[in-house]
């Protein structure tokens, strides 16, 4: 195999060549998806590990009610997984012209009205159910972990906190979960609400779980 060592730009950062890798925006994350691995779990393992580990350590842009769409090969085939939110069976156009005035032409940016159902987890719980090879809560332990213990906030990640905390602190619940002591994070951050759950260590019941798989 030949490798351009010449990148065209300046960085002081090396290639890594490796067996198993796991590339994530935080070394926590990355950390979570390569446990899984030395635990003899296999590339879906990781990346649910890992997934679960960013909505805690960079919940900014990364969230446990947000969509999820992923390509695996596997058994000589490309299966392709679609666990974007549904849309509400109310949301027709009629009723964003009632509630939001008559030139309504899309969705809120913010509140409720903008929210559609949730099929990040669903996802993961697909995936795991057919090609994973641990058990699903041992995925979601690494995030319940660093939830618990806490984790130094990246500087990027406290700043995109810090902005978002005037858009988002009036609407329901986000103070409680993402403004502690009533304000962003400084440079440390502990997330215990998100483990409180039973559900954070197993998969939720199958009738609340919609993702559609299809291979090709």
């Amino acid at each position: 195999m030949k490798f351009d060592w010449q990148a065209g730009y300046p960085s002081t950062r090396v290639p890594v060549f490796a067996r198993n890798i796991v590339s994530t925006s935080h070394p926590l994350a990355a950390q979570a998806g390569l446990a899984m691995i030395q635990r003899g779990g296999n590339a879906v393992d990781a990346a649910i590990a890992a997934a679960a580990a960013m909505t805690i350590v960079e919940p900014c842009s990364n969230g446990i009610g947000s969509d999820a769409f992923s390509i695996v090969w596997h058994g000589g085939r490309l299966h392709g997984l679609n666990a974007s939110g549904g849309a509400p069976r109310a949301w027709t156009p009629d009723y964003f012209r009632k509630k939001h005035g008559p030139d309504a032409g899309r969705p809120p940016m913010r509140g409720w009205d903008s929210v559609t159902v949730p099929g990040a987890v669903a996802g993961w719980v697909a995936l795991s159910e057919r090609f994973g090879k641990l058990p699903f809560a041992d995925l979601l332990q690494p995030a319940v972990d660093i939830a618990e213990r806490g984790y130094a906030v990246p500087i990027v990640v406290q700043q995109k906190w810090a902005a978002a905390a005037p858009l988002l602190a009036s609407q329901p619940g986000w103070a409680d979960a993402f403004l502690p002591h009533g304000r962003a994070p400084g440079r440390r951050s502990r997330r215990r609400a998100a483990t409180r759950s039973t559900a954070a260590r197993s998969p939720p019941p199958r009738r609340r779980t919609r993702a559609r798989t299809a291979a090709r």
